[in-house]
């Protein structure tokens, strides 16, 4: 019997598995290094954390066929992190993040990250989009980007325009616009030659030419896997009585959980094996993390982009995620000097397409003209991380989501009837909240003032203190007219007035 044979019994997806497996660390290789580069670490950290999120996280429960790594999303806040407090302090900033994790996932708080408004998600990855978009074009003309992310985009034209015309700068951008080309044009090519993934190739391509031509453009420096890693030291701990540094390490925490929980729930829908169990994909990512930490590598989330690619695949089982980790730990130990002929302005060029892709043109469209309260929540927060910074950026757009969710809650209708003789009738009905007390008081103050009102409170499925102290206060000034000025009909259980229909209202005394 051929050995292959048991094994094969053992493992009934091996095959399916074994493929797929190979096509993710194909997509995963080159974003791995141009995540690092963009985030201002060596691009071997970039490797670690694939190597991480492959063998520990994917062997780990929570969902099976979700692939984690370094991700887009999270290189603005490294780069900022990395930028305000040292690489040194890098790893213990991920190592706490990773310890929160462990502890939300403990605690299973996983499944309310569900709840978070998808605009906000989606805004926050449309920002993050933006700002890399931004700051990789001017990589790619070999410039330094400016700090702020609103500086990056006003002055952009203007780099461009002084990089064409600058031979020293024009050369990587035709790199990198060449990269890009080469990887949206490979998605029309026939289904056999995409089997390969296009970054990979744009990649291997712009590495021969820029070799073959001797092209003048700076390359990936390589220092070695184990000389890149970085165990945090006692002196790193110190750095916890900074509450800017404990901020970064909550935000590193809420954005890799909620991209990793987003994605699991985006690649449950497509395929039709076992859904993912978000507690524990939770505890997964921040054992991995925590590990990512230990060794000063860059945090990892679930990424959809490999999640995606590893289904279209035809993986089965999470055999294939650690497999693809196997691969890329081969690749860092007998490879990692190839890493030296791969231009930063390829690697530059693949980002800025990854960063286009995260923003979402026709979703956002769609949104506009079914959901405008939802549109400003994506563009609000989208906006808000270009301008301020990537966590006040989701808080804001966290804020905006709650007090758009109140609003829409306070679903109030307000009708009056008035014959010209009897008594003037105001109906109000549905949920009444403070947000929506302005218009109420607005129209019980038009009121004539010497004629009966009779409010109908019959059609109020809630009616909050603020709002019922507001009509208590309003009774009692329209009832010095008279005993039966205001006359309540129905009122909830928390209405003013007294608890019978019809009776004249109570005003406190």
């Amino acid at each position: 019997m051929p050995p292959s044979l048991p094994l094969l019994r053992q493992f009934p997806h091996l095959r399916q598995d074994f493929a797929a497996s190979l096509v993710v660390f194909l997509v995963a290789l080159p974003l791995c290094i141009g995540v690092a580069v963009a985030s201002g670490v060596p691009a071997e950290l970039g490797l670690i954390t694939g190597i991480v999120g492959g063998i520990v996280t994917g062997l780990m429960r929570g969902s099976s066929l979700q692939v984690s790594g370094p991700a887009a999303g999270l290189t603005v806040l490294v780069f900022e992190a990395v930028k305000a407090f040292g690489l040194a302090a890098l790893g213990i900033i991920v190592l706490l993040a990773g310890l929160l994790q462990v502890l939300m996932g403990l605690l299973r708080w996983g499944r309310w990250f569900r709840a978070i408004s998808l605009s906000v998600v989606e805004g926050m990855l449309a920002g993050i989009g933006l700002v890399i978009v931004a700051g990789q074009l001017y990589a790619a003309a070999g410039l330094d980007a400016p700090d702020s992310g609103l500086a990056r985009l006003a002055g952009l034209p203007a780099a461009l325009v002084g990089a064409l015309t600058a031979p020293a700068n024009l050369v990587p951008l035709v790199v990198a616009a060449g990269t890009i080309l080469v990887v949206v044009g490979w998605r029309h090519l026939p289904p056999r030659a995409r089997a390969v993934p296009g970054a990979l190739v744009a990649v291997l391509l712009a590495a021969l030419a820029t070799a073959l031509l001797d092209l003048p453009v700076a390359t990936v420096e390589v220092s070695g896997v184990l000389d890149a890693v970085r165990v945090p030291g006692a002196d790193a701990f110190a750095g916890l009585a900074d509450l800017a540094l404990l901020g970064t390490v909550l935000a590193f925490a809420l954005i890799a959980s909620a991209e990793s929980l987003f994605s699991a729930a985006a690649v449950d829908r497509l395929h039709d094996g076992p859904r993912t169990q978000y507690d524990r994909e939770l505890l997964a990512q921040g054992v991995g993390n925590t590990l990512c930490g230990v060794l000063g590598a860059l945090p990892m989330t679930a990424v959809i982009v490999r999640s995606s690619a590893n289904v279209r695949a035809g993986a089965r089982t999470k055999a294939s995620r650690v497999l693809h980790g196997v691969w890329l730990l081969l690749f860092a130990a007998l490879l990692p000097a190839t890493l030296e002929y791969v231009p930063l302005a390829a690697l530059a060029g693949i980002l800025v397409h990854a960063g286009w892709k995260l923003i979402p043109f026709k979703g956002l469209v769609a949104l506009w003209r079914g959901h405008r309260g939802e549109a400003l929540v994506l563009v609000v927060t989208a906006l808000a991380i270009v301008t301020v910074n990537m966590f006040e950026g989701v808080l804001i757009g966290l804020a905006l989501s709650v007090a758009k969710a109140a609003w829409d809650a306070s679903h109030l209708r307000v009708e009056r009837t008035d014959d010209g003789h009897g008594p003037v009738r105001v109906s109000l009905s549905g949920n009444v909240t403070f947000l929506r007390l302005p218009k109420i008081l607005d129209t019980l103050e038009a009121l004539p003032g010497d004629r009966p009102v009779e409010l109908d409170l019959s059609g109020l499925q809630h009616l909050d203190h603020a709002c019922r102290a507001a009509l208590e206060a309003w009774a009692e000034r329209h009832s010095a007219a008279g005993p039966d000025s205001v006359r309540l009909h129905g009122p909830p259980e928390h209405a003013p007035g007294p608890s019978k229909e019809g009776e004249p209202a109570r005003t406190g005394s």
